[in-house]
């Protein structure tokens, strides 16, 4: 099973906490790293903002990316979030396997 990083933005440190631990207890990422203090400039309503982000990476596996998007967008405050994915193509075999193994490619049972 592929590994992948999912790179996100958000607003602030509550909110990162928030999507962060919702993709762990969901088991839609086997862990997020939350790095605050990100200075963003980007296009938006036709022009330039500047704004304090959060950055959030997730590991997970690529069968799930298309939920982890799905989750975060409907948590995040943003109306065009940014989330995108990187496939992972290599590193500690040992770390690789614990993602799988944290992270499950069904819904959890009701």
């Amino acid at each position: 099973m592929n590994k992948t990083l999912v790179y996100m933005t958000v607003g602030s440190m509550d909110e990162a906490r928030k999507i962060g631990r919702t993709l762990v207890e969901e088991r839609l990422a086997a862990c997020v790293n939350m790095i605050d203090g990100m200075q963003s400039l980007y296009w938006w309503e036709n022009k330039i903002q500047q704004d304090r982000e959060v950055i959030l990476l997730a590991k997970t596996t690529e069968n799930l990316v298309s939920r982890v998007i799905e989750r975060v967008t409907s948590l995040h405050s943003y109306e065009c979030p940014c989330i995108v994915s990187l496939p992972i193509s290599g590193g500690n075999p040992a770390f690789l396997e614990w993602i799988e193994g944290e992270v499950r490619s069904s819904p959890p049972c009701p």
